[in-house]
């Protein structure tokens, strides 16, 4: 045997010995398990915590739904994601038991999917289930035909009831298909007909009063002891509160400047914000913001970041400021991932119990706090009257803390000292815990959504290390989720590639944005200009003057999504980054489709400000005076952190450092001097070289 064919054979015997060895491995983790199906092979791990129920699930592919139709069978869609409470209490009650999954595997093809993967799935039966005057939410269930059009949606239902659900709509598909196919036809239509709105162009109607309807109608559903809306639950949904600052700012109301920061307070003191870990969880199950569900959510901490740093250059607040600075801290020690960029989610439970690695027992307090355990639990309201589940606590303040210090004899330079002394021992008591599971995908959307909070805390607090991490997330963007002007929906090693949809677009372009107004660089403009090019010519929907969710159609209706939901609409924010550019580039084009599609929402903006607020923002710039601010010479970027520093509504601050032949700064660039040009319509004051004659200037138009 020669040493060519020798090397060749031990090749193979170790290449044989490895397969082996590797499927004996393969086969002893799945022989732990009675049983395994087919979301084994997903990465997603929503999909991957079903992988070994009795059920045989499928993920969602037009192939699966073929085979469904060739069997003749109805299909089973369920929608969850994975840090989703009642989806867990659901697989444990019901998909893990093995009389429910004979009858879904007799009867049904079961097809399992992750919401934050395919949220273009979601959004159609979202709408489906919300068509039949229910409220929509995760679990999702829906029952179709194999084209896709629903018979059934519902929510969490226990074992018994789902068993009887099965039942009956199987029934009445065997018996009587012929109805069962019309009512789906019927639900099928009114999906279809949600999608449809006329454009228009009656410009006029974009004034001052609309904006004041719009807010007037709205103001009678807000909380004024607790902020938010009225409710026995209060989700925080950023969008509202900044377009809220902006109008009472630009319209100097005071009532509706007072409720925002009732808002803001309420929220940072309540058992929503996690006091020793930093961030927010997801939602408060109560009017008070007192108890949470303990779900963290990336697009929540991100918008948030955006929404107390905006908040901060109106008011002030240094607890704005350490909000901030907490919820960053937070995502950086358990959200980001070491590869680059940040993990979805973190799941509400540990151990089986919802919250238990964020609630406290009085014990456990006392032998970690000593003899501060008086003033923490005065200052945390940790009384016997306060009591949660299973005799523990969850930390929220009450009341002002001036006066709490006051009463207690504390300076507040004290006070901060013994917090951080509190916040690093009950820290590493948290360390010995069992964590909950992260999600850890890395959607790119809601990293483009922390891009800009961000950003926005730089322009807040001159922290460059944000900037320099907002930096660092969109080049992990560019480099694993973006390749020849495709953009993928979320990342994932090993992950299969799908692609983005309308928000990864519109987000990360408005991302690109915000860092090129902050560093002066025009690669970022550029990228947000070929993001904005994609979308003109891949999601364009003629029929509304809008875009659609997805590039392809191969659900039962398009998508066409205008209303916010914990995210702004894409549509809204895809309007911004055309208004926005078109001044950059002086497109009077830009600024008429932004306009058109501002003027064709207007009527469920006025009625519905709530789900329509980033819309809101802008009526704002079309209905009261739009101001660019030039900022041309050497020292542009010094003077362009200054005047972001400030609360400037209604305006778009850029600068170059070098000559340009940008529309904003042609012909403005003088060698050795910096020079400030404030204009609006194109009309601009005499240049200035101080922030502050700048301002004076902005006052005076």
């Amino acid at each position: 045997m020669n040493f060519h064919r020798k090397y060749s054979y031990y090749k193979i015997l170790v290449l044989f010995f490895f397969l082996f060895n590797s499927c004996k491995e393969n086969a002893q983790t799945i022989s732990e398990h009675d049983h395994t199906n087919d979301l084994i092979h997903e990465t997603s791990p929503y999909l991957l915590q079903h992988a070994h129920n009795p059920v045989n699930w499928r993920a969602w592919s037009p192939e699966v739904l073929k085979e469904a139709e060739k069997a003749n069978k109805l299909v089973l869609l369920s929608i969850g994601y994975s840090s989703c409470h009642w989806c867990h209490v659901m697989e444990e009650e019901t998909f893990e038991d093995e009389e429910v999954a004979k009858l879904m595997n007799a009867d049904f093809v079961s097809i399992k999917v992750d919401r934050e993967e395919r949220p273009d799935v979601d959004q159609v039966y979202q709408t489906a289930i919300q068509l039949l005057g229910r409220n929509g939410g995760w679990p999702l269930n829906a029952i179709i035909l194999p084209n896709g059009k629903p018979l059934y949606l519902g929510t969490y239902l226990p074992k018994k009831q789902w068993i009887e659900t099965l039942s009956k709509i199987s029934k009445m598909y065997t018996e009587d298909p012929k109805e069962a196919n019309a009512y789906a036809d019927r639900l099928s239509q009114g999906i279809q007909e949600t999608n449809i709105l006329e454009p228009s162009s009656e410009f006029e109607k974009l004034t001052q009063d609309a904006v004041n309807t719009a807010v007037g109608n709205w103001s009678e559903n807000w909380d004024p002891q607790f902020g938010g809306n009225k409710g026995r639950q209060k989700f925080m949904m950023p969008s509202t509160l900044g377009f809220l600052l902006d109008y009472a700012v630009l319209t100097k109301d005071e009532r509706t400047l007072g409720h925002v920061k009732n808002t803001l307070d309420q929220m940072a003191k309540g058992g929503i914000y996690d006091h020793v870990g930093g961030g927010f969880f997801r939602y408060s199950t109560d009017p008070q913001w007192k108890v949470p569900h303990f779900e963290k959510m990336l697009y929540d901490n991100a918008q948030l970041i955006s929404l107390y740093s905006k908040a901060y250059k109106v008011f002030k607040d240094p607890n704005y400021k350490a909000i901030v600075y907490g919820t960053i801290t937070f995502l950086n020690r358990e959200m980001k991932n070491p590869a680059g960029g940040y993990f979805a989610a973190l799941d509400a439970d540990s151990e089986g119990e919802e919250g238990k690695f964020y609630v406290w027992s009085m014990l456990e307090l006392q032998s970690v706090l000593g003899d501060d355990m008086a003033i923490f639990s005065t200052y945390f309201n940790i009384t016997k009257e306060n009591v949660w589940e299973n005799d523990t606590y969850i930390l929220y303040k009450k009341g002002n803390e001036k006066d709490f210090l006051k009463e207690k004899g504390v300076s507040p330079s004290d006070f901060e000292i013994l917090k951080t002394k509190w916040v690093g021992e009950l820290l590493k008591v948290k360390e010995e815990r069992v964590r909950p599971t992260i999600d850890d995908k890395i959607i790119t959307s809601w990293n483009a959504l922390l891009i800009k909070g961000l950003v926005d805390a730089h322009s807040a607090f001159g922290e460059n290390g944000f900037l320099e991490d907002a930096v660092s997330i969109l080049e992990f963007l560019t480099s694993k989720s973006y390749s020849n002007g495709t953009l993928l929906h979320s990342y994932k090693e090993g992950s299969k590639r799908s692609e983005g949809f309308l928000e990864d677009y519109t987000f990360l372009a408005d991302a690109a944005l915000h860092l090129y107004g902050a560093t002066l660089d025009t690669a970022y403009l550029a990228l947000s200009e070929k993001l904005t090019e994609t979308v003109l010519n891949e999601f364009d929907d003629a029929a509304t003057g809008m875009f659609r969710y997805t590039q392809k159609q191969e659900l039962i209706s398009k998508i066409i999504k205008t209303d916010d939901g914990v995210i702004p609409s894409p549509n809204a924010v895809m309007a911004h980054n055309l208004m926005k550019l078109g001044h950059i580039q002086y497109d009077l084009k830009y600024i008429e489709r932004s306009k058109t599609m501002t003027t064709t929402v207007l009527p469920q903006l006025t009625e519905h400000a709530y789900s329509y607020a980033h819309w809101g923002n802008l009526l704002l710039n079309f209905s009261h005076p739009y101001y660019e601010i030039a900022v041309v010479g050497s020292n542009a970027e010094k003077l362009v952190a200054q005047l972001r520093n400030n609360h400037l509504p209604n305006t778009l601050v850029v600068g170059s450092a070098a000559a340009s032949d940008l529309p904003l700064f042609k012909g403005r660039y003088v060698e050795g001097g910096t020079y400030i040009y404030v204009c609006q319509n194109s009309s601009c004051k005499l240049p200035v070289k101080t922030v502050e004659e700048a301002l004076a200037q902005l006052k005076g138009f």
